[in-house]
């Protein structure tokens, strides 16, 4: 059951950064061609650059499962880059109550700002209105993504702490059994 669920996390996870990839793509095509329009042609869009702040919003949740599944987050190196797998797995467990804190906050002020504009059916008070409830709802979706990928790498890091051993040397790249 356990391994079934972290393939699970590790899917979900790389889902999210196919999506982000997406999102970076769009923003990139329609950053270029609102330039150009305003620029080149004197006809700016109405709704391009609303779009893609909305697109960044989404990258910015999408992208944290991913980064740190793939455990590319900034971390401090001078403690932690040259530390064996024991000490990272007790450097990872010393913080994750701070982890805890920030998602679970997250998600909590998330869900009442997401619940509140759907009530509103908030929209952006641009030309073109584009609707902001589906980006609010997104940021407590991903911060119970992230945590899921938290969680995972909570019980790697105990099964370090316990075994000694490396994760990284396993076969799999998630540190799977």
């Amino acid at each position: 059951m356990l391994y079934w669920a972290e393939r699970c996390i590790g899917a979900m996870s790389e889902l999210l950064g196919w999506m982000g990839w997406i999102l970076i793509l769009y923003c990139m095509c329609f950053g270029i061609s609102d330039v150009f329009m305003r620029y080149a042609l004197n006809a700016p869009s109405m709704w391009i650059g609303t779009s893609i702040q909305a697109a960044l919003v989404l990258i910015a949740c999408v992208g944290g499962a991913y980064a740190l599944k793939h455990r590319a987050f900034v971390k401090l190196d001078l403690f932690y880059a040259g530390a064996s797998p024991r000490r990272k797995a007790i450097l990872d467990l010393l913080t994750a109550p701070f982890t805890f804190l920030f998602l679970g906050v997250l998600i909590w002020k998330g869900a009442e700002a997401a619940m509140l504009s759907i009530k509103l059916n908030q929209m952006t008070p641009t030309g073109v209105p584009i609707p902001i409830y589906p980006i609010k709802t997104a940021i407590p979706i991903a911060g119970i993504a992230v945590l899921l990928v938290v969680l995972q790498q909570l019980a790697i890091d105990i099964r370090t702490l316990v075994s000694g051993q490396d994760p990284e040397d396993d076969n799999d790249e998630n540190g799977l059994p």
